[in-house]
């Protein structure tokens, strides 16, 4: 049996608490050991020998987190499912550095870890490399990080295997942005109307963006992604290393609040304007991409226009798309589809989670 135990479940951890709940009562999962032994939250906490029931986990609040739960304590959490006799699995659902920082900790009592989590694997190189020395081993913990990058697409793993078969990476490039992609796709396209202010008040009004659309149009979230794939591919990438285009406008980077930023954004539309003409007029549209390129080994976050023709220009609503060309895909290994959302980030941790139980199985420590 693999144990598993979720820090954090908020949003992204209650729909993976949602998916395994479902897993138990399935029959189609019933020779998949996996078992919910662990919850944390920022205020309870608690650890089972014994299973959580699919019931309790459908209530997982009151049932599980009540106010008679013992108070939340990290390293007594930690402690605890390394005692236990079956192999554990700490999910961290938060975007914690802190909680980040102590995965060699947790490695070194030999729990596996899967996350969607991405400071461990774009913040210091150091902890990025000390992650990859204690988990290199066969037999030893693991970690599992596919949702740190698209989401519940197969992207690391395809670069993974691209790499571990021996292929030359040529470049990696991609729209790796829900919010951003969905920004550009409505408001750069042939036809479009709506003005870049309008298409961001949109996506807030719909949830696509951080409380603070800043968050995502400084580019900071993509360079992260970018700097995971190039460590990934084997280059010491990180987003101190990256060229960032911010395209906030310089004027209202300081601004106090959202709402301020949200309201002189209008002030700003004539120059995104000019930059979508530009590239309407040479038949192209504009999409925000990072890259990594393999010849140089250094990455990029941008801008830039893509012809009317390109896979990149007939995106549609908010979905990623990530192309690998390789010395034995010279024309692009693509893939695509949703790349962000609770549901499909709690898949990537699902499907993590049954690696782990395939790789190491029960009764393994």
């Amino acid at each position: 049996m693999l144990n598993v135990a979720i820090i954090g479940p908020g949003l992204v951890g209650g729909a993976l608490i949602e998916q395994l709940a479902a897993h138990l009562q399935s029959p189609r999962f019933a020779g998949l050991p996996i078992a919910v032994v662990g919850l944390i939250n920022s205020k309870k906490m608690a650890v089972s020998e014994a299973p959580f029931a699919a019931s309790d986990l459908g209530d997982w609040k009151s049932r599980i987190l009540g106010s008679a739960a013992p108070d939340a304590d990290l390293a007594q959490f930690a402690d605890r499912l390394a005692k236990l006799a079956s192999p554990s699995v700490v999910v961290d659902c938060t975007s914690s550095d802190a909680v980040a920082e102590l995965y060699p900790q947790w490695l070194a009592k030999g729990l596996h870890i899967a996350t969607p989590n991405k400071k461990a694997f774009s913040n210091d190189l150091s902890l990025f490399r000390r992650i990859q020395e204690l988990s290199g081993s066969p037999q030893g913990p693991s970690v599992y990080h596919e949702a740190t990058v698209g989401a519940g697409l197969p992207v690391l793993s395809t670069l993974s295997d691209l790499v571990r078969t021996g292929d030359r990476i040529v470049k990696i490039e991609g729209i790796f942005s829900g919010t951003l992609s969905y920004l550009f796709n409505n408001f750069s396209a042939p036809g479009a109307t709506q003005k870049f202010s309008e298409c961001v008040a949109v996506a807030k009004a719909s949830g696509y963006t951080e409380p603070d659309p800043r968050d995502d149009l400084n580019g900071m979230d993509v360079a992260r992604k970018v700097a995971i794939l190039g460590r990934v591919a084997g280059y010491g990438l990180g987003t101190d290393t990256l060229a960032i285009e911010n395209i906030v406008p310089e004027a209202l980077r300081g601004v106090a609040s959202a709402d301020e930023f949200m309201s002189r954004l209008p002030e700003f539309d004539d120059h995104f304007a000019q930059l979508n003409g530009e590239a309407l007029a040479t038949g192209s549209v504009l999409r925000y991409v990072g890259c990594v390129d393999g010849a140089s080994a250094q990455g990029s976050v941008k801008l830039t226009r893509y012809p009317l023709d390109h896979p990149f220009a007939s995106l549609k609503g908010s979905d990623n798309i990530i192309a690998f060309t390789t010395e034995r895909f010279p024309n692009p290994l693509i893939v695509q589809g949703a790349g962000a959302g609770a549901a499909v980030t709690a898949f990537g941790i699902f499907s993590d989670l049954i690696k782990i139980c395939e790789r190491f199985g029960a009764g393994t420590k």
